[in-house]
């Protein structure tokens, strides 16, 4: 048996379509848990929850989670941490291998790559909360207590990605005749993670055992792209004009004064005021994975 825990969301349905190669046996935990694939066991349970997490887990041999809790600073430092131990606990109860879907929110600002190798230096509050829950799992695993691995990515985009800024802020707008809104700059380099392409490396990592007790980075094409190249490259398979829209730093810190989905990403706007690349390559030295370049990756993403 092989176990979501936290599906429903993009990756994990990504996931759910992908382990079917590895085992017929998948069960989907979520508060409301619903078919992806079409044979899978539905486990409805609350993750914040030591007991319903137990019995989630019970039977299972590896368990995947890729659950998203409100984007909340708060919420993540009151619930992060307890959801991270009630996770921890039944794969130890149960000596079941955890894979834990990761962000690079942990590191901070990077000057260069970011590699499995980059220390953790968080510089907001969701940073911080994503360092500790890492921690965690890293302990146990150092403590020879837990069988785990970390896979992180970057940025999403991809097919049916709503929540992805790239499929929100540009190719939604670009299909409406508006302008593409990019955050601070048009000229930065700006790494994304191809949602089927995360998936997919996740059932892989999943059951390869030498994979565990490690850290992994998904794999992302390693020819970044500015973020007026995207809107250049994706304007011209919609057949519109790449018209643009800088949002300057100050007016999205103005914006999230009456605005609290706003207010609760200024904190996360070092990731757009300078280069940030995700570096795959230990992935992709390791495993023989035909993942998708950002030509095909925006021309799947906005033919939708």
């Amino acid at each position: 048996m092989q176990t979501i825990l936290g599906s429903g969301g993009i990756i994990a349905n990504h996931l759910a379509t992908s382990l079917p190669t590895y085992t017929d046996k998948i069960r989907l935990v979520s508060r409301n848990p619903k078919v992806v694939a079409g044979n899978e066991e539905l486990f409805p349970a609350d993750l914040t929850s030591a007991n319903q997490v137990m019995q989630a887990v019970k039977g299972s041999d590896v368990v995947y989670l890729t659950a998203g809790l409100q984007y909340n600073s708060k919420v993540w430092q009151e619930q992060w941490p307890k959801l991270m131990q009630n996770v921890i606990d039944a794969c130890k109860e149960n000596s079941t291998k955890l894979v834990f879907f990761d962000n690079v929110y942990m590191y901070g600002k990077v000057v260069g790559p970011m590699t499995e190798e980059t220390s953790f230096n968080p510089c907001s509050q969701k940073g911080e909360v994503r360092a500790k829950i890492a921690a965690m799992i890293l302990d146990e695993v150092a403590k020879g207590s837990l069988t785990a691995l970390i896979a992180r990515a970057a940025d999403f985009y991809g097919p049916e990605t709503n929540n992805s800024f790239l499929n929100m802020m540009v190719f939604e707008n670009l299909k409406k005749g508006k302008s593409a809104q990019l955050m601070i700059s048009k000229n930065l380099k700006h790494s994304f993670t191809y949602t089927p392409d995360a998936g997919k490396a996740t059932a892989l990592l999943g059951n390869m055992p030498s994979a565990f007790n490690q850290t992994w980075h998904l794999p992302a094409d390693m020819s970044v792209l500015t973020c007026g190249q995207i809107v250049e490259i994706a304007a011209k398979e919609l057949n519109v004009k790449p018209k643009i829209t800088v949002l300057p730093k100050l007016m999205i810190q103005m914006a999230g004064i009456f605005n609290p989905i706003i207010k609760e990403s200024v904190e996360m706007l070092y990731q757009y005021d300078s280069d940030y690349i995700f570096d795959s390559g230990k992935f992709d030295k390791a495993f023989k994975f035909d993942k998708v370049l950002y030509a095909d990756g925006i021309r799947n993403s906005v033919k939708l």
